[in-house]
């Protein structure tokens, strides 16, 4: 009873489930997105969930999709990754499987995913952050997903923390993304790797020999390998991490942050610093209660539980 299927719709692949009312996957499917051809992604949506959906009774199917959302949780309005312009998935979808269809941001539905069944249970505000090659979030206010009045609400990564800081891809400079994400961690090693090379020998070692070729891996690597460069540069990402945390607890006061991402995978490098960081920077610190900040437990399923369980809500 109380079956929906969830849909993580990713630039490479298509992630499936079906997912009980206590957001367990009985069942999962995988499939290359046909990033080439957009136009044929809800043709692969549509074919997993009617197998997915074979001899089951399903109430509705979630979408989860990177980009902008509208208000009516229908049409796509940006989706850079897909080359998506208003497209309107829900329609398509729920024309193509004949069941009630709801689509909402991936980042979103992962947050809902982690605050219902994973690291924010038994919290009613719950800030998720997805630690990636950028920053990426969603936001539990009262037991609701926020998604403010556009659908486009928390954006966090684009917060502006440095005035006229590092040019960011959406256009603007000094975005939170630009020092606490992935691609922050290894644009700082490089910086650190360029300016003492000897300081930084292990890592630019497993590298290869030159800044340019040092990425995520590589500094992990040189990290728990003691290497200088690669500690200062997990420390530089943390304390920004820390700070832009002790930012949003000054506006929306949550119980508990969530941290995911596949910058978590390396948490033990730099989530202690997160912490120190956030207190350290926490306005009011002293005189009001810590967030706790947890490291999210879904995994990649985050996504797709949470939307099969936003569906069931609709």
């Amino acid at each position: 009873m109380g079956l929906t299927i969830g849909v993580d719709i990713g630039g490479t692949k298509v992630a499936a489930g079906v997912v009980d009312q206590d957001g367990r996957i009985v069942e999962h499917r995988l499939r290359p997105t046909p990033a080439e051809h957009p136009e044929q992604v809800a043709d692969t949506i549509a074919e997993v969930v009617r197998e997915l959906a074979e001899g089951r009774q399903i109430e509705a199917v979630g979408l989860g999709a990177a980009g902008f959302v509208d208000e009516t949780r229908s049409i796509v309005r940006f989706a850079p990754n897909l080359a998506w312009r208003e497209e309107p998935l829900q329609k398509k979808v729920s024309g193509l499987v004949g069941l009630p269809v709801v689509v909402e941001n991936d980042a979103n539905a992962m947050a809902w995913g982690e605050a219902r069944f994973g690291a924010g249970r038994g919290e009613s505000h719950v800030v998720c952050v997805t630690v990636g090659t950028g920053i990426g979030g969603g936001i539990v206010l009262d037991g609701s997903l926020y998604r403010g009045r556009w659908g486009m609400g928390a954006e966090l990564g684009h917060m502006q923390v440095v005035p006229d800081g590092r040019p960011c891809g959406c256009g603007n400079l000094g975005c939170w993304e630009q020092y606490a994400s992935g691609n922050a961690l290894v644009a700082e090693a490089r910086l650190f790797a360029e300016a003492d090379p000897a300081g930084a020998a292990r890592l630019l070692e497993i590298a290869g020999g030159t800044s340019g070729d040092i990425e995520g891996p590589e500094v992990t690597d040189a990290a728990r390998a003691g290497d200088p460069a690669a500690l200062a540069a997990f420390a530089s990402m943390a304390d920004w991490l820390g700070r832009g945390l002790s930012d949003l607890a000054a506006v929306l006061d949550p119980g508990c942050f969530i941290l995911g991402g596949g910058v978590s995978r390396a948490a033990d490098l730099w989530i202690d610093r997160v912490r120190e960081s956030f207190a350290e920077n926490l306005t009011g610190r002293g005189h009001r209660p810590l967030a706790e900040i947890r490291l999210a437990e879904l995994g990649a399923s985050a996504g797709l539980v949470g939307a099969a369980d936003l569906a069931r809500r609709r």
